[in-house]
């Protein structure tokens, strides 16, 4: 046997709003406090006092992206971050995801900083990233090199 399949062994009634003290469920005001309108009457979800709701609204509010932010969000990084990498690896946004400094989504969406803090001893190849000028000496310092990024990438930052 089944908890859906028990028998019901209850025969107490369901308590209903707005039928006077008999019915189990307060007096005259019915559980919807003292007065107002929405003790009177049912009032929409939706409804904003009166003013003009949002769902009118939003054809009037200028921009073709209002929704969106203006610009990608800025992932910052350091070089002491750059650790895990192999010697023959090209930093780029898709290999700070494989090692898992950054997500596959941030990759993908955001622009990425690399600031200067930390050692780098490695000839790394930068590339699609922006960097700091400490970052930019310290590369050229190691033997690294720098790429510039994309067409995609600086139309995003």
């Amino acid at each position: 046997m089944k908890l859906h399949q028990l028998p019901q062994i209850t025969t107490a009634k369901k308590k209903r709003f707005g039928r006077g003290y008999g019915s189990g469920k307060g007096g005259h005001t019915s559980s919807r406090g003292q007065k107002g309108q929405k003790s009177r009457s049912k009032v929409s979800i939706w409804f904003e006092g009166g003013q003009l709701p949002l769902s009118k609204k939003i054809p009037f509010l200028r921009g073709k992206d209002r929704f969106k932010s203006q610009s990608s969000p800025t992932l910052v990084l350091n070089l002491a971050d750059l650790a895990a990498l192999k010697l023959k690896d090209t930093v780029s946004p898709q290999t700070l995801a494989r090692i898992g400094k950054i997500s596959v989504k941030e990759a993908a969406t955001c622009s990425i900083k690399i600031l200067g803090f930390g050692q780098i001893d490695k000839p790394y190849i930068f590339e699609n990233v922006q960097l700091s000028a400490t970052a930019t000496a310290k590369i050229k310092k190691a033997g690294g090199s720098i790429k510039p990024p994309s067409n995609q990438q600086s139309a995003q930052s």
